[in-house]
């Protein structure tokens, strides 16, 4: 315990300040005395990708207080693309900047798993329509979605600006941490995402990966070098606003996605969409506000201030909350819609290293991985009570149903839910100084 001791102590009190912030606190600034410009080239790769198994509620003997989950499907995301972004000084520590990623492949691929089949599954054996009535009178034949299947997309991203201001910087004043707040602005530039489309030929066009939503990220990061550990902290909290041009599923209400269940409508109640209270709005994307928090270290066994090089090692926890939203998730491409999910948590940790061989180069590369608590992925509400007599009418043709609802898995005892899900993401990268 005694040497663990003097190990901190000498990392954080018994060796001069470090020269460098942390890469989490990074700022360009310009117009000062002895740098009156600064920018900021970066590149980099990012490969994020998710797994979850997908079960599904079912009555058990009829009863329909005793509701259990079985296991249906194994989910795969990969998401791989290419990061480029510029930063620059406006002012003494005040930065713009600006980043635009071009998505290589954002490809799902959903199999059963072990014990699940064609013969026993509810996905290929579905006994309803959109709609709550019975499929077939010969039985429960109907299909929600071929498995196994894989999706295919790809294409430009959402440009992002960003505007950050250091209050304090403790390379100007070591008696201060450093401390800046910032907002990132992601922009709805990427060509609109169609859920109802079929993306599953390999060799066809793929399908595009905007969500045409407006995203306002809020930031605060705090940063305080104690010899060669740096402590950080990081809050931010992102506000999404339905842009021009974002989807609705009653976009779909006349004409099911196309391939899909031999032509059965999609929706549980299509002839209420554009009627008041199920406007485009009210039945379009929803995106998930996010609350997200960071702790962190990085520590620098090594750093020659004169000629500007470094290497350091950042480790992280991190933590993000999801709230209730109707977006793109797990199970949108496969039902061809977007779906409503319940909010859930991120919690985990991200390991990287910084190399810095002269002032104006610096490679990164880091890994972080995340686990996602279990949530549903399928929890439309059914309606509302536009009456005031404390019910929602669910009689075929009431006008109180929500049209973007299906009777087939958003009804409790039928809802999908993501379970043991994880996210690893890796990370390569530049930056090059000027």
């Amino acid at each position: 315990m005694h040497r663990f001791r003097a190990v901190i102590a000498a990392l954080t009190l018994g060796v001069p300040f470090a020269a460098s912030a942390a890469e989490i606190t990074r700022i360009a600034s310009s117009f000062e005395d002895d740098d009156p410009f600064d920018l900021f080239l970066d590149v980099g790769f990012e490969r994020t990708q998710t797994r979850a198994k997908i079960v599904r509620e079912q009555l058990r003997g009829g009863d329909a207080t005793n509701v259990s989950e079985v296991n249906e499907l194994w989910y795969k995301g990969v998401d791989a693309r290419l990061n480029l972004a510029v930063a620059f000084g406006l002012w003494k520590d005040l930065e713009f900047s600006f980043k635009l990623p071009i998505v290589f492949q954002q490809n799902e691929t959903w199999n059963f798993v072990s014990g699940t089949n064609q013969g026993n599954s509810t996905i290929t054996n579905s006994c309803y329509n959109a709609d709550g009535s019975p499929y077939s009178a010969e039985g429960c034949v109907g299909r929600l979605f071929q498995v196994p299947q894989e999706s295919y997309r790809g294409g430009l991203g959402n440009v992002h600006f960003g505007l950050a201001y250091a209050f304090f910087n403790q390379e100007k004043d070591d008696t201060k941490p450093t401390w800046i707040i910032g907002i990132d602005y992601e922009a709805p530039t990427a060509k609109q995402r169609d859920p109802s489309l079929d993306n599953t030929d390999p060799d066809g066009d793929k399908g595009n990966v905007g969500d045409r939503v407006h995203k306002y990220q809020l930031y605060t990061t705090f940063s305080r070098k104690m010899g060669r550990a740096e402590p950080y902290f990081k809050a931010s909290h992102t506000i999404p606003v339905r842009g021009p041009g974002a989807y609705s599923n009653c976009d779909q209400s006349v004409t099911p996605p196309p391939n899909f269940g031999s032509g059965r409508p999609n929706l549980g109640a299509p002839y209420n969409c554009y009627k008041e209270p199920w406007t485009r709005q009210e039945t379009g994307i929803k995106a998930p506000s996010q609350t997200a928090l960071t702790f962190g270290m990085e520590l620098v066994p090594f750093e020659n201030a004169a000629r500007s090089q470094k290497f350091a090692l950042d480790v992280r926890l991190l933590g993000n909350y999801v709230g209730r939203g109707r977006y793109y998730n797990e199970l949108s491409s496969a039902l061809r819609k977007l779906l409503t999910s319940d909010d859930y948590f991120q919690v985990g940790g991200q390991v990287g290293v910084i190399a810095r061989a002269a002032e104006a180069f610096t490679i990164r590369a880091s890994g972080n991985f995340l686990y996602n608590t279990d949530h549903l992925l399928t929890s439309e509400a059914i309606g509302q009570d536009l009456n005031g007599d404390g019910t929602v009418d669910t009689a075929v043709g009431s006008p109180e149903l929500n049209p973007t609802f299906d009777w087939r898995y958003d009804l409790v005892s039928r809802r999908f839910r993501a379970i043991q899900s994880t996210t690893f993401r890796f990370d390569l990268g530049a930056t090059f100084s000027f």
